[in-house]
């Protein structure tokens, strides 16, 4: 019997998610889960696919929605023939978006496993009895929790604030991520343009590193003057924000911050100049409002790939993805690497077992990830890695074979 393509993909994920692999078969016996309910609102693709069926196999029944313009109907199909109850579908309504979180908290899940801050926040408008805590992925979410901080007062842990998310996950797989979907969205050379980053957390530190490494003419621009002291010890350029807009061929933000381009900058940018927003929310780059009086043409293929806007003047703007996070839009969405996501999620599961064993408790609401579950991680990762290279011969190196 042929495997169609989309399982094949989705099995391919799974056989190199080595560190979750090794906790499903941990979880299958404990069953760290058992009898309770885990809602998530989550990037759904062959990664997160990876992370839900895991946490299935420790006993959790997952009810589990997408995120803006990013869900995969592959995963979503490969999930629900695998158990996963999924409210939806792929949308970029956010109001029906909004609805299906609804669903979500319906089901009265035990944890959480949010993305932004959108299922927590949907708890306190209809509050239950029942549910322990969970984790947030995103510093977008933390943001917003740590606002709602008094109100929500049970443990929730924020992955996005581990060292090794950070590292692993946010500077290089972001950074390597965002790189490759602007070569396969808009096949340019990026040798000698002008790339402007807009954020200098690690996610823009990882997006600015490939760019230079790419050869590219790197500029950052953050508001945190100690962040752009930073950036210019790191070797980039940091200019104004208008010079830096100005002269950018290339434009990304990474901020998690609303209207970091509008209307307003329209006067300011070059002809040719590619915009793109690599945060997790769609609202970095008001497309709405610097499309409205445009005419607006599609480049690229597929869902989302890139737009071009022609202004009244004459120039043209580029759009990957309408300002949506890039990396996960376009035509052959694929995110951040395997490997990177193998670690952050195994950070997840592991986050949401000590909220469920209790581990952690109420003055543990909105903080990061605590030290021993870091080390447990990061040691359970090495020692498996080191296990792999042992078996093919006690030894990496083929010469010494």
């Amino acid at each position: 019997m042929t495997t169609s393509n989309a399982d094949a993909r989705i099995e391919w994920v799974r056989s190199q998610c080595r560190l979750l692999a090794a906790l499903r078969e941990e979880y299958r016996e404990a069953r760290p889960f058992d009898g309770m309910t885990i809602g998530t609102g989550i990037h759904l693709e062959p990664k997160t696919v990876t992370l839900l069926l895991t946490l299935a196999a420790g006993g959790a029944e997952v009810v589990s929605t997408g995120n803006l313009n990013t869900t995969q109907p592959t995963a979503v199909d490969y999930l629900r023939r695998n158990g996963v109850t999924v409210i939806g579908g792929p949308t970029r309504d956010h109001e029906e978006h909004q609805e299906f979180l609804a669903e979500v908290i319906a089901a009265k899940p035990d944890l959480i496993l949010d993305n932004g801050g959108d299922l927590f926040a949907r708890y306190l408008a209809a509050p239950y009895d029942g549910l322990r805590g969970g984790t947030e992925e995103t510093t977008s979410g933390r943001t917003r929790l740590a606002e709602l901080r008094d109100q929500l007062a049970m443990p929730i842990l924020v992955i996005n604030d581990s060292p090794i998310k950070q590292f692993g996950e946010n500077r290089h797989a972001v950074g390597q991520s965002v790189f490759e979907s602007v070569l396969r969205i808009t096949n340019i050379m990026t040798n000698g343009k002008r790339v402007t980053v807009f954020g200098y957390g690690e996610c823009g530190r990882g997006v600015a590193m490939n760019f230079r490494n790419a050869f590219s003419q790197v500029t950052v621009v953050d508001n945190d003057p100690v962040r752009r002291l930073e950036a210019f010890l790191d070797g980039y350029a940091v200019a104004s924000r208008e010079e830096s807009v100005r002269t950018a061929d290339v434009i990304i933000t990474v901020t998690g911050a609303r209207g970091v381009l509008t209307a307003d900058d329209l006067p300011l940018l070059k002809d040719d100049v590619i915009l793109a927003n690599a945060g997790h929310f769609p609202f970095e780059i008001d497309v709405p409002g610097m499309a409205s009086s445009s005419t607006v043409t599609e480049v690229a293929p597929g869902v989302n790939g890139m737009d071009s806007w022609t202004l009244v003047d004459g120039r043209r703007v580029h759009v990957i993805a309408e300002g949506h996070m890039m990396n996960l839009s376009g035509p052959l969405p694929l995110g951040n690497s395997i490997d990177s996501m193998d670690l952050g999620f195994a950070l997840q599961a592991r986050c949401l077992e000590a909220v469920a064993a209790q581990r952690v408790g109420q003055e543990d609401c909105v903080v990061p990830v605590p030290r021993f579950i870091d080390e447990r991680v990061a040691n359970d990762y090495v020692l498996l890695r080191t296990t792999a290279e042992e078996s093919l011969g006690n030894s990496a190196d083929p010469l010494s074979r």
